[in-house]
């Protein structure tokens, strides 16, 4: 579903390449997760998947499209992309133009635009703010009515820049939760996050970048396990995999704890000799 050959892409020929060689591959249906410090160049690399950024050499195939000569407006058909900035993305009068928006200007039915709209509004908690010019609301829930546009379209692929941004705990699963399922019916999934927790809770597959290069990428539980990795890219795992990786200095049975559960089993195994 999405297919990176050799990208480098430079904002000036004058300067570094902030993307540096990277290949990716990416099927349908996974649900992977892009982590890295700041200035390491996720951002960049989500705007070459809907064509917002061209790459300086190589090449991008997103649900079979090239990136590089197919325009922004057919790639929005396919692919839902939310900016780490809601501020960004929205710019209607009412939630509900807002979340209207994409799915008007692919033609859509009128009557299966208003059915969309609520459904999602609904699932975000926006029904009693359809009227409510965006700007008058939170920042975490601008950040969620620029989901909802994004969900109302229901694209192959969903390329999400720290969607929890502004959410508080519960707001973050509901969220998180309601991704996984548009994952579950189908929808490929990329996002960004420096919330470890969530990457761990939720991700399959974790990709790790530093300087503009891919310098990790497997299945979570096992990156997350490479604490020194993490470490070189300003990242830590969740305090659950350090207590994990701490305690099988001891026993190795720790080691594959990756929640409170499975720690909690662990402890208990061991105490009891089970």
């Amino acid at each position: 579903m999405i297919d990176i050959e050799n990208l480098i892409y430079t904002y000036s020929p004058k300067k570094p390449a902030t993307l540096n060689g990277i290949n990716l591959h990416i099927s349908k249906g996974e649900m992977a997760a892009l982590v890295g410090q700041n200035g390491a160049g996720k951002s960049t690399l989500l705007r070459h998947l809907n064509g917002l950024t061209k790459p300086t050499s190589g090449k991008v195939t997103v649900a079979g499209l090239d990136t590089r000569k197919t325009p922004v407006s057919k790639m929005a058909k396919h692919i839902g992309y939310l900016f780490q900035n809601p501020d960004r993305q929205i710019f209607c009068r009412t939630v509900r133009e807002e979340i209207e928006f994409g799915m008007k200007n692919t033609g859509m039915p009128e009557a299966e635009i208003k059915e969309r709209a609520e459904k999602t509004a609904a699932l975000l908690g926006l029904t009693d703010k359809m009227k409510e010019h965006p700007f008058t609301l939170s920042r975490g829930e601008r950040q969620r009515i620029a989901l909802a546009g994004v969900l109302a379209m229901e694209p192959e692929v969903l390329v999400l820049d720290e969607p929890t941004t502004g959410q508080d705990y519960k707001e973050c699963v509901e969220i998180m939760d309601i991704i996984t399922a548009a994952n579950k019916k189908g929808a490929t999934v990329l996002i960004v996050s420096h919330d470890m927790e969530v990457v761990c809770d939720y991700a399959e597959r974790t990709i790790v970048m530093l300087d503009g290069k891919i310098i990790d990428d497997g299945k979570t539980l096992d990156v997350l396990r490479r604490a020194e990795l993490l470490a070189g890219t300003g990242l830590k795992p969740p305090q659950i995999i350090e207590l994990a990786l701490l305690l099988s200095g001891y026993d190795e049975a720790y080691a594959k704890a990756y929640d409170v559960d499975t720690m909690f089993a662990a402890i208990i195994k061991k105490k009891t000799g089970g």
